[in-house]
């Protein structure tokens, strides 16, 4: 497996926002960017907050759920707990929803504005056990980034 540079991640996710920080087609860059950086996912992208649940965002892979409720599967635990969630085997998570039956683990890591979650960074892996230590740090430092860049004030927050 190849090594990933996530500080070259996280300045190519700056220089994005540098051009334009609107969360659609900053969000869409970036889960383009992680799809291809990384080895061996099936999905990459964004759920984000409107009218209290998760709404499906920019995203690279196959079809996925469209909307998510606060709660359910690993997206919308990470919501409630706002904690980053490291699956091994999404088939042993309780509730997992498998929008894509090939998913076989998966890494969610909440996304803020003015100190509350507004959604959330979702990647999936078709092999168990796919997302290190160092990959959580580096997806929660390219998170950062884009709290830090990105124009949210498009979303729907009601």
């Amino acid at each position: 497996m190849n090594e990933v540079d996530y500080k070259l991640l996280v300045e190519q996710v700056q220089a994005f926002a540098d051009t334009e920080n609107d969360f659609v087609p900053l969000f869409s860059n970036v889960s383009a960017l992680l799809y291809e950086a990384l080895e061996d996912l099936n999905w990459a992208g964004f759920y984000l907050l409107d009218k209290g649940s998760l709404l499906l965002g920019p995203f690279q892979g196959k079809t996925a759920c469209i909307r998510i409720q606060p709660g359910r599967g690993v997206c919308g635990t990470a919501l409630v707990k706002d904690e980053v969630l490291r699956v091994a085997n999404v088939h042993e998570f309780p509730g997992h929803i498998a929008c894509d039956c090939a998913s076989e683990s998966e890494i969610v890591v909440p996304l803020h504005c003015g100190g509350e979650v507004v959604g959330v960074l979702d990647i999936d892996s078709p092999r168990q056990d796919r997302f290190s230590e160092e990959d959580e740090e580096g997806l929660r430092a390219v998170a950062r980034r884009l709290e830090a860049v990105t124009d949210f004030s498009r979303l729907r927050l009601y």
